[in-house]
């Protein structure tokens, strides 16, 4: 029995796919809803799975980049829209808490310290927005602060281009305070001359996923763990298209399923426009919890 040609093609794809992406990669999210021809980056979801927002540069918002919702009907994103609290300026890197009581995000609007600082807006029970509250001097700097996102026990971590990091953009931690948070640190081990920017906690605080500039304007997305109150050499998560050469970033768990990640990125396929977003299986974790 001869074999044809596209047979053959066939079965050198499966044998040379790489595992990591056959176990893990999940495909693109909302195709022509949440995932469309302009950029998307950084989505969060609420923990019981009814909502989505993420930051997007299409069309119908206030300008420049705005956040935009979607609510889930018969397991599908429907009904994109701006959310009313957009400015002028930009809007990116929202997070929704877990308890469901506030949305974070970063922008550089009118009103701040300097360049992006660090928001909150309240959730009321029936899914409205309120006003939002720039947070205190402790976290915004006259530098820029940008990817809040929030560990199990109130740990804000956000990145910053401030003094007294590594170099460029840096990882920074600050602990949960009654009145807000307190006084921010930058991370040990994660931080290098370079950029690092978009973290997100894994395991309740025993890991991390970030992304690290590639030097070519794009990123790549890394993880690492906590050993003994320090974290361990980060190393890049396994995702066909988080190359070097690519631009790979915007990464926060899903709230309403803890085992997977939501990214940004540029996929051959499937694919919508520019950044779209995409959902994997989360990296499992290890470490220990006394990293801070």
């Amino acid at each position: 029995m001869r074999t044809g040609p596209q047979l053959l093609a066939l079965i050198a794809s499966l044998l040379f796919t790489p595992v990591a992406s056959a176990l893990s990669e999940y495909g693109i999210e909302g195709m022509g809803v949440v995932s469309t021809r302009a950029d998307e980056l950084r989505a969060t979801l609420s923990g019981d799975g009814q909502r989505i927002v993420w930051a997007s540069n299409r069309e119908g918002g206030a300008g420049g980049w705005d956040l935009w919702q979607a609510t889930l009907q018969d397991k599908r994103w429907t009904q994109p829209q701006p959310l009313a609290l957009n400015s002028s300026a930009d809007e990116v890197d929202p997070y929704l808490s877990a308890d469901g009581r506030w949305l974070y995000f970063a922008s550089n609007r009118k009103g701040g310290r300097g360049g992006f600082d660090l928001y909150r807006a309240p959730l009321a029970a029936d899914g409205s927005i309120g006003a939002p509250q720039v947070l205190g001097p402790s976290i915004n700097s006259r530098r820029d602060e940008r990817s809040p996102a929030l560990a199990d026990d109130g740990r804000l971590l956000f990145s910053s281009n401030r003094d007294g990091g590594a170099g460029g953009w840096d990882l920074w931690s600050a602990p949960f305070q009654a009145d807000g948070f307190g006084a921010p640190a930058a991370l040990a081990g994660p931080n290098t001359p370079g950029d690092e920017i978009d973290g997100s906690w894994l395991g309740g605080g025993r890991g991390l996923v970030f992304a690290r500039g590639n030097g070519q304007g794009g990123a790549q997305l890394w993880v690492s763990q906590c050993r003994q109150g320090q974290w361990g050499e980060a190393a890049l998560l396994p995702l066909s298209f988080n190359s070097a050469d690519g631009d790979t970033r915007g990464v926060l768990i899903d709230a309403n399923k803890p085992g997977e990640l939501v990214v940004s990125g540029r996929a051959r396929a499937p694919r919508a426009g520019g950044l779209d977003l995409y959902r994997m299986k989360a990296p499992g974790v290890d470490g220990s919890g006394d990293c801070r």
